[in-house]
């Protein structure tokens, strides 16, 4: 598969981007979509937050407390931004819609890196197998991107398109004063959009090398308890120095192609925002693990970088 592909970018430009799960993680019994609007303007920011933060979105899953997203972004930076900006949005609509202030204070946004085939194909399985969560069949669920992939590109419905919406109708069904005059989306009978208008179908059908039957058996077969543990609980977790080490030695290793004990503070500087962002540690625990002084890795969390 390409994992790495070139594409053009919602602002029109054209780069290389490269694969992310995102999550936005409640509590358990902290219920983010209660009801049928709820899941449905979840489903819209998604698509909003990815324009706004020039990220590509290839596949989703709602569920009541919890959502997934695999995206194409430039770099961690812009992955993060989005997670950050669905959290912000949907905060925005509790607030409105229910009073509620601090629900979302309670919910983590993170953004992994796919690093390998292997990752990829597992992440894109596990996200709409979240289904299953909702005590749905994957096939049958309605707040997903499942039913865009592998679909015939002729027999893809129609829709009333989303460029063509007035100020008024984008206000009341998209929940937005954003400008959309350029986006392809399209809205069905009941005002949803149509996953296959702004989910980039051709990356995940590819991954599974355009083989329907292929990414079928990898959503039955994938290991949620797994994915979760690698793509939500493990980097929630507080490791003790000597496990955290090797965390940060393996990225150093993917990044870099060097040695951490050998890495110069540049570098270290560069990783330390990602490590903050992705991983639950200290400005002491980083210091320490990088060998790095406490006060610049402070002011280097405070003031993160443009990522890799």
């Amino acid at each position: 598969m390409d994992r790495i592909v070139i594409r053009t970018l919602p602002n029109g430009m054209q780069a290389r981007v490269q694969p992310f799960h995102v999550s936005l993680e409640g509590l358990q019994n902290n219920i983010l979509c209660r009801n049928h609007e709820d899941y449905d303007a979840m489903v819209k920011y998604i698509a909003i937050c990815g324009r706004r933060k020039n990220v590509i979105i290839v596949i989703y899953a709602v569920v009541s407390n919890h959502s997934h997203e695999g995206v194409l972004a430039r770099n961690q930076m812009e992955a993060d931004a989005f997670g950050e900006e669905l959290k912000r949005m949907y905060a925005m609509w509790v607030r409105r819609k229910y009073g509620e202030e601090a629900l979302l204070q309670k919910v983590d946004s993170k953004a992994i890196p796919l690093d390998n085939d292997r990752h990829v194909r597992n992440a894109l399985a596990y996200i709409p197998r979240n289904a299953i969560d909702n005590g749905s069949p994957v096939q049958d669920y309605k707040w997903s991107g499942f039913r865009a992939m592998f679909a015939e590109k002729s027999a893809r419905p129609g829709g009333r398109r989303v460029s063509l919406l007035t100020k008024r109708e984008r206000e009341d069904i998209l929940h937005t004063g954003d400008k959309l005059k350029n986006v392809p989306w399209l809205l069905d009978d009941e005002g949803c959009l149509l996953p296959e208008s702004f989910c980039d179908t051709e990356y995940l059908e590819q991954a599974f090398n355009h083989d329907s039957a292929f990414w079928l058996r990898a959503i039955g077969s994938v290991n949620p308890a797994e994915m979760e543990e690698t793509l939500v609980n493990a980097p929630r977790e507080r490791l003790p120095d000597s496990e955290f080490y090797k965390v940060v030695a393996d990225t150093a290793g993917r990044w870099f192609n060097e040695d951490i004990g050998r890495l110069p503070k540049e570098k270290k500087l560069r990783l330390i925002p990602y490590l903050w962002r992705t991983r639950r540690t200290t400005v002491n625990q980083l210091a320490r693990v990088l060998g790095m002084d406490r006060d610049e890795t402070r002011e280097a969390v405070r003031a993160p970088g443009k990522g890799r």
